[in-house]
């Protein structure tokens, strides 16, 4: 008689096989409006999605809003409208490994192709000579250090920055609290890809969830969207690669670093002190010390690290309130 384990691994491999061959959700109805409304534009042979709306006649301002991990350009929708009604042009997009975007396995995902990315973009939309007003969440503010480094040399067809605002993004390696599932995502060689194959909503809605404040946190129908958008073509499967940011993060510390502190256009930062990301008090510490230029709106107590999904109307504030200060 076979061992026991023997039989149920028998009898676990078509469970196993019919489990990874689950299709993706099917997009809500405001998921699909956003996908149907938006565009793609192809760089390097692989298509991006973007947004691009027209707002409020009579003002020349644009903005182009850098979404974070792990989720889309579908992070700003609550403040999209209200966008609307200062800017001229609002711009976002999916980077590449993202929401609607293409998701190419074994690529190497940097943060100086997701910033080239942006460049693209702005040419592709014949905006690389106008003053660009940058706002980035999480991951995207390296992008937009990146940028910044890049807008600090003076290289010609790079864009030219306004303004920044940043928002609970991990700036510096050194105060940056990845999660637990980030952790054996980006290190485990060997684990990760049987994590990436084995993710499924329970697993990503509860990772996902303590980083949202205790009385924000997403409804599921909202959790839903956000993970119709990772398994769209198949991006469960290359979360891994595209959290190598984390260790480029700290080999890149001075570039991007430095090029915040260096710059003298209008820099703001978005916070909440009980992100679990950037614990306070040693971000705020390290940021006034290393910005003392910079303006920061410190958010309502019970939010956290989704802070335009968790209190939309006080991000879009804050924001303002920077945006119309010079």
């Amino acid at each position: 008689m076979r061992e026991w384990w023997v039989q149920v691994g028998l009898l676990a491999m078509p469970l196993l096989a019919a489990y990874l061959h689950i299709p993706p959700p099917q997009l809500s109805p405001a998921l699909h409006l956003w996908k149907s409304s938006g565009k793609f534009f192809t760089y390097k042979g692989l298509r991006i999605f973007y947004q691009d709306s027209v707002g409020v006649v009579g003002s020349l301002e644009i903005v182009v809003l850098l979404h974070g991990f792990p989720i889309s350009s579908y992070d700003w929708y609550k403040i999209w409208e209200g966008l609307t009604l200062r800017f001229r042009r609002l711009i976002a997009l999916d980077f590449l490994g993202f929401g609607f975007s293409d998701k190419p396995r074994l690529h190497h995902y940097s943060i100086f192709e997701q910033a080239s990315i942006v460049e693209a973009l702005l040419r592709h939309l014949r905006l690389q000579n106008r003053r660009i007003n940058l706002l980035s969440h999480d991951y995207r503010d390296i992008v937009a250090q990146e940028l910044l480094y890049r807008y600090k040399q003076n290289r010609s067809g790079r864009l030219t920055i306004k303004s920044l605002c940043l928002s609970n993004g991990g700036i510096f390696p050194e105060t940056h609290r990845p999660l637990l599932l980030q952790k054996l995502l980006k290190e485990g060689v060997v684990l990760s890809p049987i994590l990436t194959r084995l993710m499924n909503f329970l697993v990503f809605s509860r990772g996902l969830t303590p980083v949202f404040g205790r009385y924000t946190r997403p409804s599921e129908s909202e959790l839903w969207d956000m993970w119709a958008g990772i398994r769209n073509n198949h991006g469960n499967l290359v979360i891994d690669s595209l959290l190598q940011y984390i260790n480029q993060r700290k080999k890149f510390r001075r570039r991007w670093v430095g090029a915040l502190a260096s710059v003298t256009i209008p820099i703001h930062f978005i916070y909440r002190p009980l992100d679990p990301v950037n614990p306070y008090p040693e971000f705020s510490e390290l940021y006034r010390k290393t910005l003392p230029r910079s303006t920061v709106s410190i958010l309502d107590d019970r939010i956290s690290h989704y802070t335009q999904l968790e209190d939309p109307m006080g991000f879009l504030n804050a924001y303002m309130g920077f945006i119309n200060s010079f």
